[in-house]
């Protein structure tokens, strides 16, 4: 994947080394599919500029008053609080006033901020230098706000790039006082504070991480609006009820379970209403679960354990019968079958005494007598260092002597006509 921001199109020229999407350049980024399109009218194009910070963890609108063109990942410098602030940009024209019109901002605000100039130098200097202070600010806040007893989490830092203000990002489940806190922040960071509260989800987003799908988290990539996620949704979607499975990284229930909600919706306008129990002969029967993808409903009898698909046909039938006061004696259940093919049984073969352990018992007695003549020379050579002159004696001595078997001479015997 090329980099988005950065312009390069390789992996290697992003300024993640490779890793665009993990904290890098294309974080919560988004494709100018306008950004070819001719304008006629060049007095009526947007003017406005969306400017990121941090990485795209923060995103804001700027007035471009000098209608320079700016490209895209290019350094700009715009109007912060008591001085200047430098951000990246992230999207330009037509397409920006669709993100304004999106978000209900109104092109021609007064509160919308300028745009300064490109980024010189000295600026990109001083931007870095408030980069590098933001994870030793972040340790020492965190320390004093445990030594102030606050119950409240600083998530991440961000300073202007002059160094005048601070912006502490935190999360807490109750009302917290923090206004000593901004005073010793204030006296030992020299700069202006400002506390922004924001909500677990959007921690999540700016920590970043992978999913449970092998995934980066939607958050952090591209989803921004988070809308409230309940266990209806679950429910819809036959997901079993559990708070591990369906939770996220941020311990909220998982933003994809709206993904698909809509596609399940339509499908179950098609099954028929009050359906979740009827009479039969054999008891009343419950509803267990719906299949969208099969057109079946199955339900279980009171008292017992076997469980009946039904068509929605067949469902739509009983409800007629139960209308009129009949209980039915079958209910006609349809057979399902598994759509994966039949796994093959691994067949075993009895080898016993097929194979030969000859060459293995002979490899071994191989081994132990060259391991036993290595043992045997390596002996001989370090007691010849120690006694270089009796070498020849000390061998003999401590050779055992073997017994050479000793041979009979028989003598033929003696025949008559031999001269004695």
């Amino acid at each position: 994947m090329g980099c988005g921001s950065c312009g390069t199109g390789k992996p290697n020229g992003c300024k993640s080394n490779g890793g665009c999407s993990t904290g890098g350049c294309n974080r919560l980024n988004l494709h100018d599919w306008l950004a070819n399109l001719p304008y006629e009218d060049v007095e009526s194009s947007c003017k406005i500029v969306e400017v990121s910070f941090k990485q795209g963890s923060r995103k804001e609108f700027y007035r471009n008053l000098s209608s320079q063109y700016f490209e895209k990942g290019e350094l700009v410098t715009v109007e912060g609080v008591n001085g200047f602030d430098v951000g990246e940009v992230s999207l330009s024209g037509e397409l920006v006033r669709m993100q304004l019109k999106k978000k209900g901002i109104n092109e021609f605000s007064d509160e919308i901020k300028k745009i300064l100039r490109r980024s010189n130098e000295r600026e990109i200097e001083a931007f870095k230098i408030s980069k590098d202070r933001e994870p030793a600010v972040q340790a020492r806040s965190r320390e004093l706000a445990i030594q102030y007893k606050l119950q409240m989490k600083l998530s991440e830092v961000e300073i202007q790039a002059d160094g005048k203000k601070a912006t502490f990002f935190y999360t807490a489940d109750d009302r917290v006082d923090f206004r000593e806190l901004i005073k010793q922040f204030a006296s030992e960071f020299k700069v202006k504070v400002e506390m922004r509260q924001i909500g677990i989800r959007q921690e999540a987003a700016k920590v970043g991480g992978i999913g449970s799908c092998g995934r980066e988290l939607c958050c952090s990539t591209w989803l921004q609006d988070f809308k409230s996620v309940n266990t209806t949704a679950a429910r819809y979607q036959n997901l079993s009820i559990n708070q591990t499975k369906l939770s996220g990284q941020c311990g909220r229930l998982k933003c994809c379970l709206n993904f698909e909600l809509d596609t399940y919706l339509d499908a179950l306008q098609h099954f028929p209403d009050n359906a979740e129990s009827f009479e039969t002969a054999k008891g009343r029967a419950f509803l267990i679960k719906k299949d969208i993808f099969k057109n079946l409903m199955w339900y279980i009898i009171q008292g017992g354990s076997k469980h009946y698909p039904l068509t929605i046909q067949r469902v739509k039938e009983i409800q007629r019968l139960n209308a009129q006061g009949i209980q039915p004696e079958d209910l006609e259940a349809v057979e399902v079958t598994s759509s994966k093919p039949k796994e093959i049984e691994p067949q075993f073969v009895d080898v016993v005494g097929q194979i030969s352990l000859r060459s293995l018992e002979k490899n071994d007695r191989r081994r132990r007598d060259q391991q036993r003549d290595n043992r045997n020379e390596r002996g001989n050579n370090s007691n010849s260092d120690r006694r270089p002159d009796n070498r020849n004696d000390r061998n003999q001595q401590q050779r055992p002597q073997q017994q050479r078997p000793t041979i009979q001479k028989i003598t033929p015997p003696n025949k008559p006509d031999d001269k004695k």
